[in-house]
């Protein structure tokens, strides 16, 4: 299935408060992710991943604090997200958390961990994204960030946070990579 990004749903993004940067991040993210998807050989859910990646921000309408994927979720939930995209939007913090990490950064206390490819394909494009757009990183190209991705979280502690965060960024990274089209 061919998913095109809706101006409604851009629209929905505005009118819940999100930051123009906030928004323009958001379409990045959900361009690289359906980008990352058509190269994938696997039947994805195209709309998910489109409306996940546009959405999974929207909590920073209300704060850019830890917390504001759980506050998107519940905000998405008001606004008739499925459940599927509200998962996504709460669980993209540091790329899913397991419930010590969970914890010990004070979200409410449950399994955040990516089960689906459509959602570790979201979160990876989040990363990507970061790094392509936040211009602390000399890149030339899109394709270097992600052939520099290792390198780049292991150098760099905005993007690898820590040592349980980086790991679960690069085993996205070489599980997606592993699955495109050469």
């Amino acid at each position: 299935m061919n998913y095109k990004i809706q101006n409604s749903d851009i629209g929905l993004l505005r009118k819940a408060g999100v930051s123009e940067d906030d928004i323009k991040h958001c379409i990045k993210v959900a361009e690289k992710a359906l980008e990352i998807s058509r190269r994938v050989g696997k039947d994805l859910d195209m709309e998910l991943i489109g409306r996940g990646a546009l959405f999974h921000d929207l909590g920073k309408a209300k704060t850019h604090e830890m917390e504001h994927g759980k506050i998107g979720a519940e905000i998405g939930k008001q606004l008739g997200l499925s459940e599927e995209i509200t998962n996504i939007m709460e669980k993209h913090i540091r790329g899913g958390l397991s419930v010590e990490e969970a914890k010990e950064i004070g979200l409410p206390v449950k399994d955040y961990t990516l089960k689906t490819l459509e959602e570790r394909i979201v979160i990876y494009a989040d990363r990507l994204v970061d790094i392509i757009m936040d211009g602390i990183v000399s890149i030339k190209s899109e394709i270097e960030a992600e052939e520099r991705f290792k390198d780049i979280l292991k150098n760099y502690q905005k993007y690898g946070k820590n040592e349980k965060t980086l790991n679960r960024y690069l085993g996205y990274h070489m599980e997606i990579q592993g699955l495109m089209k050469k």
